[in-house]
């Protein structure tokens, strides 16, 4: 199949098989036995390759009667499997030198390690071993669960934490996509063994796996080590079976605006302002980009300069994107002190108004350019960050843009599409939540 260049590239490509090249890395994905997706952007001169398997499963796709089961199987997976203890899997992974972790996200869960070339047999297999061959042993959930719960009690003890986990409980509602990743205490505590193995099998078989690769690494090989390490873990991947389709949840249903306070005994409170804003999908995502760069993007951002640099208010203080196929939202965010809490609350929303009656500058444009443009040229450094593309393109998106493409439309976005998008925004229901003690939150 002849080569192409990668604009914004559909990954349902008939038969499975795909090749293009994309700034002199050549990107290839393959359909295998069993409905196994395998993909790989092949660097000229690296020297090291980063792989992840990956399911599209996250704890947006939890059943009520398994919620935080997809954190919970990610450190389940590091027990054992039918061929290796515990020990044994902690002691192979630093014998491969490099890196081998997991995570779990709110559409998808992988596990990956970054290792020199060389290595990359033996990532691959032990992967495979315990994505494919984890004993799920109940014995060891149960001395599992009360790590959860520790890092559980880690995160509910952070203000910071506790604010971006609620907030979108707030502006997503009952939508599967406002849950805590982790699940809660109570869920935790109560989950049973038999949900989290039912989990397991829906979740993971060999047309849920995408195998995802970038570095030094050779496609067709890659293909046979995944193929035989599945065998060797047990997993029958049968001729003919097609993938799964990528999971596509109901669309957000946006209710009423919600302000929330939260207790805790710290020193400094967390304040977050959000609301509805575009999907994944939406053309205006690189406007967006720009946008969240110019209000809370870096030391010359709106929010850095009003609340910190101007007024003292914050150390931390910044706006971030939550977007997804079935909605979105976009927050801003301060840690300050409990009696600034009320100010600091008003002062981020004021910058976003400003910014909604046109007041972007061209000079501000061009720097979110240039930080975009940045952005991509450090993640094309980093064979993890390529990886992770690659997954992601998969399982959620379902086409790749090239980085040449990102790159022209951050180009393209103009100071009348900021501040068109900043009005609504701002038009939008906003949500307010204050983590801290009592004095934070009065208004």
């Amino acid at each position: 199949m002849s080569e192409f260049s990668c604009v914004d590239l559909p990954l349902d490509v008939e038969g499975g098989e795909l090749r293009l090249v994309d700034d002199g890395a050549l990107v290839r994905r393959s359909i295998l036995p069993g409905g196994v997706r395998v993909l790989t952007e092949r660097v000229p001169h690296a020297r090291t390759a980063s792989v992840g398997m990956w399911v599209g499963a996250g704890s947006a796709d939890e059943g009520v009667d398994r919620l935080g089961s997809t954190h919970f199987l990610e450190h389940l997976l590091f027990k054992g499997t039918r061929g290796r203890s515990a020990q044994q899997i902690a002691e192979r992974i630093d014998y491969l030198g490099g890196t081998v972790n997991a995570a779990t996200g709110k559409q998808v869960t992988y596990y990956y390690g970054q290792v020199v070339e060389e290595d990359l047999p033996g990532a691959v297999d032990l992967l495979a071993d315990m994505v494919a061959a984890s004993r799920l042993a109940e014995a060891d959930m149960e001395l599992e669960r009360g790590v959860i719960l520790e890092e559980l009690a880690m995160y509910d003890d952070d203000a910071g934490e506790v604010a971006h986990e609620r907030i979108a409980a707030l502006v997503f509602g009952p939508h599967p996509l406002g849950r805590p990743i982790g699940g809660t205490r109570e869920s935790v505590s109560g989950l049973a063994h038999s949900s989290l193995t039912a989990h397991y099998r829906d979740a993971y078989r060999p047309r849920e796996l995408v195998v995802a690769a970038a570095g030094a690494v050779d496609h067709d090989v890659l293909c046979s080590l995944v193929l035989g390490s599945l065998a060797r873990a047990g997993w029958d991947c049968a001729d003919g079976a097609p993938p799964a389709p990528r999971r596509r949840r109901a669309d957000i249903v946006y209710g009423a605006p919600q302000d929330a306070a939260i207790g805790r005994s710290v020193e400094q409170a967390a304040v977050i302002v959000a609301m509805p804003a575009i999907t994944d999908e939406d053309p205006r995502r690189y406007a967006l980009f720009a946008l969240n760069s110019i209000l809370g993007g870096g030391t010359s951002s709106r929010l850095f300069q009003e609340v910190r640099d101007k007024r003292g208010l914050a150390y931390s203080t910044y706006s971030f994107p939550g977007l997804y196929h079935e909605g979105g939202l976009f927050g801003m965010y301060a840690g300050c002190s409990p009696a600034d809490a009320a100010n600091v609350t008003a002062l981020m929303e004021e910058c976003l108004e400003a910014m909604a009656g046109g007041g972007v500058g061209s000079a501000e444009v061009e720097t979110a350019y240039r930080r975009v443009r940045a952005d991509v040229a450090f993640g094309a450094e980093s064979m993890g960050s390529r990886m992770s593309a690659l997954g992601r393109a998969e399982l959620v998106r379902g086409s790749l843009v090239s980085r040449e493409e990102s790159i022209r439309r951050a180009r393209a976005v103009t100071a009348e599409d900021v501040a068109d998008l900043a009005a609504d925004l701002a038009r939008a229901p906003r949500s307010r939540i204050v983590v801290g003690p009592e004095a934070a939150f009065s208004r």
